[in-house]
């Protein structure tokens, strides 16, 4: 599977994509502006993101993604409630908080069943 990880931490997502992610094609990038950048190029079947990225909050970047109509399965992953709240109401189909990581592969699928 290839996903799309809009994070701004580099570090937090190189370890959680190598210890939960290893078995999928991960883009990782830091904030909304590589994120759209990266859609443009390339075909992605899930995108994580997290809320608070160095450009603005990913909440934003999910209702561009949901305004044009595009039904890509999202999973908001945020460290905190607020933001995880905030991802959902903007339209991420599923939501693994950070401190849940290891529960990542289950929202993935959740996410890709609901969007199919």
């Amino acid at each position: 599977m290839k996903i799309l990880y809009v994070e701004t931490h580099a570090v937090f997502a190189a370890n959680v994509t190598r210890q939960f992610l290893a078995q999928h094609a991960v883009t990782i990038v830091p904030d909304t502006t590589a994120a759209q950048q990266a859609r443009a190029t390339g075909a992605f079947d899930v995108i994580l993101v997290d809320y608070d990225l160095d450009d603005g909050k990913g909440d934003t970047l999910i209702r561009e993604i949901r305004a044009v109509g595009d039904r890509i399965p999202i999973v908001g992953v945020s460290s905190h409630d607020e933001g995880n709240a905030a991802l959902r109401r903007a339209g991420a189909t599923a939501i693994c908080p950070k401190m849940q990581f290891d529960r990542i592969q289950a929202a993935i699928e959740s996410a890709v069943h609901a969007s199919a």
